[in-house]
């Protein structure tokens, strides 16, 4: 495992203090009404390693809508309920299209390109929605528990905004159940999917909640197994290829490691053998990712030496 260097600490800080004023570079998600109120000059980090170190930076313990960040949890769920089965509905392949296409949905008759795309998020909300008698508190149960943490909470004026603005995963989801490829009916699957992206969490509970990619499968706090470590490789690499937006081939380039953003702000990214990064800050480049977020990723990769493809 990477040791961390003793001063890290104070090299964390400074990452931060570094990015002050980059957050005026990007513009806050105003699609989503709740998301346009926050503030953007906030700004947290934390690096949490599989041997229980947690540093820490800035509004690391302020919650903020994780989005599809999401996405990866319910991958996990439903990975878990249905196996290899999930395979034949969703492809693992990156889309290169914007991550809410209906047209290459049409091209592609009804099967989305990857996961964590929207139409891919949406048919796993589809299984969990058919599979769960109650999916959201199941989901909310779930990451509760791999948290550790009680405190997560869905957002209610924000699960309001995606439920008035979301008719374009409306159109998504209603274009697979036409090609057959969506079990339950359709406001079930949305009123699911616009819950999970409505989960507000904080960059430390972020981080430690997702310390079980980083390990295989198990989680290191509790030493629960969360999902075996075929899945736990396979998530990895979807992460890797797709997590980003289509600035996924540009961020294995310069950072190489598998990461998820949503545009509430946050960014995760998984090392493995050693630990998760969670870093948030509202304002979004062109390409829907966290400007600050992205380049405090960066700046503690290549501080720690952690890209995967060294």
């Amino acid at each position: 495992m990477r040791k961390i260097p003793d001063d890290f600490k104070s090299k964390l800080h400074n990452l931060l203090t570094l990015q002050t004023l980059s957050y005026k570079e990007g513009n806050v998600a105003d699609y989503i009404p709740a998301l346009a109120q926050v503030p953007p000059e906030l700004m947290g980090v934390v690096v949490a390693t599989i041997d229980g170190k947690v540093f820490t930076a800035g509004d690391y313990d302020t919650q903020f809508s994780i989005q599809s960040i999401s996405k990866i949890f319910g991958l996990v769920m439903a990975m878990n309920r249905v196996g290899d089965n999930l395979w034949k509905r969703v492809n693992m392949e990156p889309s290169g299209q914007p991550f809410n296409s209906i047209i290459q949905l049409e091209w592609e008759k009804g099967i989305p390109r990857n996961p964590v795309i929207n139409a891919g998020a949406i048919l796993v909300a589809d299984v969990l929605a058919s599979h769960y008698s109650a999916s959201k508190l199941a989901f909310l149960s779930f990451m509760r528990s791999l948290a550790n943490d009680e405190n997560i909470y869905i957002d209610q004026e924000v699960n309001q905004s995606e439920l008035i603005h979301g008719n374009r995963n409306a159109a998504l989801a209603y274009l697979m159940k036409s090609f057959g490829n969506i079990e339950a009916e359709v406001p079930d699957v949305l009123t699911h999917y616009f819950a999970q992206c409505s989960v507000s969490m904080s960059c430390k509970q972020l981080a430690q909640s997702l310390l079980f990619l980083a390990n295989k499968g198990i989680h290191p706090l509790s030493n629960k197994k969360i999902c075996t470590p075929k899945d736990a490789h396979r998530v990895n690499a979807i992460l890797s290829t797709s997590g980003m937006y289509d600035q996924s081939g540009e961020f294995a380039f310069s950072v190489g490691l598998p990461a998820k953003s949503g545009v509430g702000g946050g960014i995760v990214a998984v090392v493995p053998n050693f630990g998760v990064i969670c870093a948030w800050s509202p304002p979004l480049n062109s390409f829907g990712n966290s400007v600050v977020g992205m380049n405090l990723i960066a700046g503690i990769a290549e501080e720690l030496g952690l890209s995967i493809y060294h």
